[in-house]
């Protein structure tokens, strides 16, 4: 039990120690992308909101049927569910933390609210964001729909 006891210390000191505040640009330039991503989804443009995700087959998209794997399978399951602007709606995003889990991985979490002719719908998501090439770009993301 000891011995149980002190990995869990070692453990979670390690994991607050390693969840800080994200620096002024970082957040500045995430919340930048965010925000150009709902822009996008507001002309249509699912192409263009999924310049905001990582290009590579290590993307997942987790949501109501499971995960989906890869950038490509990301953007088809976009445009399979929201295949028009009546369904696409208007999108806004609130921020409601963010955390630095290392220098080039930050953890973001949010609402979602889509407004629609055929029905609203409201949820929460994770976001994971890798710096890559000084850019940051959602590597992971985790979303569920209240209503």
């Amino acid at each position: 039990m000891k011995h149980f006891l002190g990995l869990f210390l070692v453990f979670f000191s390690t994991l607050v120690v390693a969840q800080k505040s994200v620096s002024k640009s970082d957040s500045l330039a995430i919340i930048k992308t965010l925000f150009k991503q709902e822009e996008d989804w507001n002309r249509g443009d699912i192409d263009a909101f999924m310049e905001g995700y990582i290009k590579t087959d290590q993307l997942v998209f987790s949501g109501a049927s499971g995960p989906i794997y890869g950038w490509e399978a990301t953007r088809d399951r976009y445009k399979k569910s929201y295949y028009n602007r009546v369904m696409m709606g208007e999108l806004k995003f609130d921020i409601l933390s963010m955390m630095q889990l290392s220098p080039k991985v930050v953890q973001l979490q949010g609402a979602f609210y889509l407004t629609r002719e055929i029905e609203d719908s409201s949820g929460y998501f994770t976001l994971t964001w890798l710096k890559q090439d000084g850019s940051w770009l959602v590597i992971s993301d985790h979303t569920s729909s209240s209503k």
